[in-house]
C-alpha cells in the first residue's frame, strides 16, 4: 500500500486534464494519467516525471468496459486503493450542433463519453475509493451545463455556442452527480462538480480566454477538500455555479 495520496485523472494526456495531473502531482501525490492514446499518454507521463511528478500511465478508454476493468486492476496492483478520481475525459462531438440539424448519432456518441463514461469509470473505481481514508470524486463539467445560465441572455463567450449534444451532456452529468451524492450520503466520499471556465484547448479550437493551468485549479481545489468540505455542489473559481 502506497503512503502517497493516489489520484486518477481521466483524459489527462493534454489540456486541462494534463494540468490537473500536474497540479495534483505538485502536491507530492502519485497521479495516474488516464488516456486512450498510447503515444500521448506516454509523452504526458514522461513530461510529468521530468517535472518531478510521481506519474504513471493508465491505458483508459472510458467508453470500453474491458479498458476500465484493466485500469482498475492496474491501480489495485500498484497502490491497493484510490484516493481521488477526477472524471475529466470529454468530447464535444464536433460543431456546429444546432438542434434542428444535428445527427442523433452525435448526441449518442457525446453522451457515451461525457456521461455514461463517467458512470462506468466511477462505478468501477468505487471499491478502490472506499478503501481511502478521505475519498474524493471530481466531475469536470462546464457552465454550459447550467440551465440557469443557458436560459439567460448573453453571447457565446458567456454561455457558449448552441450545442445540443455537448451542453446538455454536461447538464446530464450534473444531474447524475447529484444522484451519486444521494446514494452515497452518509459515507465519507465527497463528490462535487467543477467548471474550468472558457479555457483555450483543442476542444474549442483554442478560442478560450483561460489557460489550461487556470482551468485545472478548480479540480485541484475540489480534490483537496477537507473531510468536512462540501459535497453535491457545482463550483468554478469564483464560487458556486447555479444549476
Amino acid at each position: 500500500m502506497s503512503e502517497r495520496t493516489i489520484a486518477l485523472v481521466t483524459g489527462a494526456n493534454k489540456g486541462i486534464g494534463y494540468e490537473i495531473a500536474a497540479g495534483l502531482g505538485a502536491l507530492g501525490w502519485s497521479v495516474g494519467v488516464g488516456a486512450r492514446d498510447d503515444r500521448r499518454r506516454l509523452a504526458a507521463v514522461e513530461k510529468l516525471r521530468a517535472a518531478g511528478v510521481d506519474a504513471f500511465g493508465v491505458p483508459l478508454d472510458v467508453t470500453d468496459d474491458a479498458s476500465v476493468t484493466a485500469a482498475v486492476q492496474l491501480i489495485e496492483d500498484r497502490a491497493g486503493r484510490l484516493d481521488v478520481l477526477v472524471n475529466n475525459a470529454a468530447i464535444t462531438g464536433g460543431m456546429p450542433q444546432e438542434p434542428t440539424r444535428v445527427d442523433p448519432a452525435t448526441i449518442r456518441t457525446v453522451v457515451e463519453t461525457n456521461v455514461i463514461g463517467v458512470i462506468r469509470v466511477t462505478n468501477a473505481m468505487l471499491p478502490l475509493l472506499r478503501r481511502s481514508a478521505s475519498p474524493r470524486i471530481v466531475n469536470m463539467s462546464s457552465s454550459v451545463g447550467s440551465l440557469t445560465r443557458q436560459s439567460a441572455t448573453g453571447g457565446e463567450q458567456s454561455i457558449g455556442p448552441v450545442a445540443v449534444a455537448y451542453a446538455p451532456s454536461k447538464t446530464f452529468l450534473n444531474a447524475v452527480t447529484l444522484q451519486y451524492v444521494r446514494e452515497l450520503s452518509g459515507t465519507n466520499i465527497l463528490i462535487n462538480v467543477g467548471c474550468p471556465g472558457y479555457v483555450a484547448t483543442d476542444l474549442n479550437g483554442f478560442r478560450g480566454v483561460r489557460t489550461p493551468e487556470q482551468g485545472a485549479a478548480i479540480a485541484v481545489k475540489l480534490a483537496t477538500l477537507p473531510d468536512d468540505g462540501p459535497t453535491g455542489q457545482f463550483f468554478e473559481d469564483a464560487g458556486p455555479v447555479p444549476w
